[in-house]
This record gives C-alpha cells, sequence and structure tokens, in this order.
C-alpha cells in the first residue's frame, strides 16, 4: 500500500452522473478484482480521500480503470478531470475475490453467478475477465434503476441478464428475479451492491446451498482500517480483538456470505 501521484489516460461520462477514468500507475501491478483505491481531491476543503473499487486492470498496460457516480463535491471534481491531469491515489487496498481459493485451485468446470447492482456493477467487470480468462462460464446479472452501463462491455465475456426497476429492459424488478425468471444455476455465487440487494443474496446462498461472496459498500474514511468507522457484524470473533467485528475496508469487502452478519 503506498500513495502515488498518477496520470489520468482518459476520462468518458456513459451514463448520467457515472464516469469511467483510466490511470496510468504502478500500483496496477498489483490489483485485483474487488479491490479500491482512494482518491485525493486538489482541494486543502477536503482532507479524506474517496475510495472507489477498481472497474478494470491493465497489467501489461500498467492502467486502472474506475468507473464511479458523482456523489457529492469530491467525486463532482473528479468528473471534471480530463487526459494528461494528475491525480493522487491511494493504493492498492482491501481484499478481492481470492478466484484460486474460492475454487481450490481452479476448476474450469464450475459455473458462476455474478450479480451487480446498480454503482456495485463496475467491479464485477474485472471478475468476470479474471473467472473466465481460466475458462470457466458465468453468468452476469445486472441490475438498474433505469439507465444501462457497461452492460456491452460484460457480453464480452459470457451471457448478460439485466433486471431494471422500472422495466425499460430485461426482467422488471431485482437481481434476482432476473436469475429466477431465467432459470439461472450456479456452482458459486460473486455479489455487489447496495445492502439490501447483499442481504437478499445472503438469504437466496442459504436457501439454495450455494456458496455466495459478496462485496460490502460502506461508506469509508481512512480506508486503511484505522478510524473503525467501516465495521460490520460478523459470525464469528476475531482471533485479535475478541469481537464479532470486521472492518470492511482491510478484513473485507469481499467477505464470504455466511461469515457476516447483515
Amino acid at each position: 500500500m503506498r500513495k502515488e501521484m498518477a496520470v489520468i489516460l482518459s476520462q468518458t461520462k456513459i451514463a448520467s452522473g457515472i464516469y469511467s477514468m483510466w490511470i496510468k500507475t504502478e500500483l496496477a501491478k498489483e490489483a485485483g478484482a474487488g479491490q479500491f483505491i482512494a482518491v485525493y481531491t486538489k482541494s486543502d476543503a477536503m482532507l479524506l480521500p474517496r475510495p472507489i473499487s477498481i472497474c478494470e486492470v491493465d497489467k501489461a498496460g500498467g492502467a486502472i480503470r474506475i468507473v464511479y457516480r458523482i456523489a457529492g463535491a469530491g467525486t463532482a471534481e473528479f468528473s471534471g478531470y480530463t487526459e494528461g491531469d494528475t491525480v493522487s491515489i491511494l493504493g492498492i487496498l482491501g481484499n478481492g475475490y481470492d478466484i484460486d481459493g474460492i475454487s481450490g485451485g481452479g476448476n474450469p468446470s464450475e459455473k458462476a453467478l455474478i450479480l451487480g447492482g446498480g454503482i456495485g456493477i463496475p467491479p464485477m467487470l474485472e471478475l468476470v475477465k479474471e473467472w473466465t480468462a481460466i475458462n470457466r462460464e458465468c453468468y452476469s446479472v445486472l441490475g438498474y434503476r433505469d439507465e444501462l452501463f457497461l452492460d456491452k462491455e460484460f457480453e464480452a465475456y459470457g451471457s448478460v441478464y439485466i433486471a431494471t426497476e422500472d422495466g425499460s429492459a430485461g426482467t422488471k424488478g431485482n437481481v434476482l428475479d432476473a436469475v429466477r425468471e431465467n432459470h439461472l444455476r450456479a456452482d458459486v455465487i460473486f455479489a455487489c451492491g447496495p445492502m439490501p440487494m447483499l442481504r437478499a443474496v445472503k438469504q437466496y446462498s442459504e436457501q439454495e446451498g450455494i456458496r455466495a461472496y459478496i462485496s460490502l459498500e460502506e461508506r469509508m474514511a481512512c480506508g486503511v482500517g484505522a478510524c473503525l468507522g467501516c465495521v460490520c457484524k460478523t459470525t464469528k470473533k476475531d482471533s485479535h480483538s475478541n469481537v464479532n467485528n470486521a472492518r470492511i475496508c482491510t478484513d473485507g469487502p469481499v467477505f464470504l456470505a455466511e461469515e457476516v452478519d447483515i
């Protein structure tokens, strides 16, 4: 983990209030699916960085991609950056999806159900890339309020199913409605999205007897585990503190669903 002044390669608006930014950085060598970086603003009035998940990694080109939604003054500032601008980042942060560990060293026959909801969709793109790189099949189910983004990029890596709240595309409802409507079955589930979605995924995985790994979205302050501002309850006691807590920024954000109480 280190702080670095990186260079912006490109930035594009891909939906209302949602931007895609490629950043040239040495940190790309260490980045993987499910991890994130902390991005600092240039304003002295905003001291804390903004945690943003990694959407894609280009290790050969030394670049990472972040896709974020404008949520306040900090991300609004980021949206104004252009090619050649510099940005201060801290990374690589968090524990992501250990694909080889999940399947015991790699099982090409395993099928994955990859669920992304809202701004929880971007981090699943790198996961899909890494999963299919070792010839494993996956179904991507993406949930939107209305306007679609990144869906065409997911299609390059397998079957994609859409759910929208207003029914304007795909299944009307949420990602699990789309799973049931299309009779999708898999050996393992990966999910990232708002907490109500993750609670439903956890319950679904327990009912169906399928392992589920969920990436928890939480407001973070420091991003490095010092402030204890993003603690979640766990089903097991932490060996160090002897309490049922974990820090999402350092112990996660990816957890085995059965190990967290959400």
